[in-house]
């Protein structure tokens, strides 16, 4: 008797030790998020929107203020610069701002296009007066020399595309792979380690393989079952193997890094490298070329 009357002493004078603490978390500054691309061929263009902090909440109207419209961006490839015109693009019935291309303002005909070896710089000024900038080189393409596919041990008729690669004997070259097939995907997928430098191989020549990518969240069959991950034999795999510059790589690593160890209580907790100055994200350049194999 006397042990539970001193036990429940100690529950009243932990229960009155209790004290309700508000704690006062600082809020992240927004910062202009910068999505720019270059490719060889096409004309350049750049998504502009805002950050926002972790505990904001979410509804329609923070959403509608996260793109960066009314800004003045210039885009140079050092030969000409050229004003990048605002474009609205309507999706479902909702006006998306903050997508920015070298467009005539009367023909909407594009002033500039993706040229290799030329050095693409933005300077980019919002209605508040950041000034936001970043340059990157579009590369030479690297050609693979040969692609196949290749049925995994002990599946049948599930497996990766395979490639060769020479590599320049220069150094800091960077590399980022994508592939779509045929009929089955609607765009080129980046698979997870999709960027890769020559620190280890440079001007050696080898044989690499990779899995077959999926769009983040997708309730698509083939990426909820055993084929997810794998091509598959019948499958038209078009690859698209591009040069990219440093900046391009080394933000595309982290960022599929960040997103791997998203949730895990182990990772180490790190930050995107950007080429940006005074924002975030990438402005990246792409040299691509493209390859076809027959899953068979």
């Amino acid at each position: 008797m006397k042990k539970i009357l001193y036990l429940a002493i100690l529950a009243v004078v932990f229960a009155s030790c209790e004290k309700n603490i508000t704690l006062d978390l600082p809020q992240g500054e927004s910062k202009v998020v910068v999505d720019g691309y270059v490719e060889t061929g096409l004309p350049p263009y750049i998504v502009l929107s805002r950050s926002s902090g972790y505990f904001d909440p979410i509804n329609a109207s923070t959403i509608n203020n996260l793109p960066e419209s009314g800004a003045s961006v210039f885009i140079s490839d050092g030969l000409v610069t050229v004003a990048m015109k605002e474009i609205d693009t309507t999706i479902n019935g909702t006006v998306i701002r903050g997508i920015y291309a070298p467009l005539d303002s009367a023909t909407n005909f594009p002033l500039m296009f993706g040229t290799p070896g030329r050095t693409y710089s933005i300077t980019i000024t919002t209605k508040s007066g950041e000034v936001i900038t970043s340059s990157a080189k579009l590369q030479l393409p690297v050609t693979l020399d040969s692609t196949w596919f290749q049925v995994q041990e002990n599946k049948d008729s599930l497996g990766f595309a395979w490639a060769h690669l020479t590599d320049p004997d220069t150094l800091e070259n960077c590399y980022r792979w994508f592939a779509k097939r045929i009929t089955k995907d609607n765009q080129f997928i980046a698979p997870f380690g999709s960027s890769v430098e020559d620190k280890f191989i440079n001007g050696q020549s080898f044989d690499f393989a990779y899995n077959r990518g999926k769009i983040q969240n997708s309730t698509a069959d083939d990426d909820n079952n055993i084929e997810d991950g794998f091509f598959k034999k019948g499958d038209t795999i078009i690859v698209k193997f591009c040069a990219v510059d440093r900046g391009t790589f080394e933000f595309w690593r982290d960022a599929e890094n960040q997103m791997a160890n998203n949730g895990s209580p182990f990772a180490v907790p790190s930050n995107v490298k950007s080429n940006v100055k005074g924002g975030l994200g990438v402005f990246a350049t792409y040299s691509p070329i493209y390859d076809t194999i027959y899953a068979k």
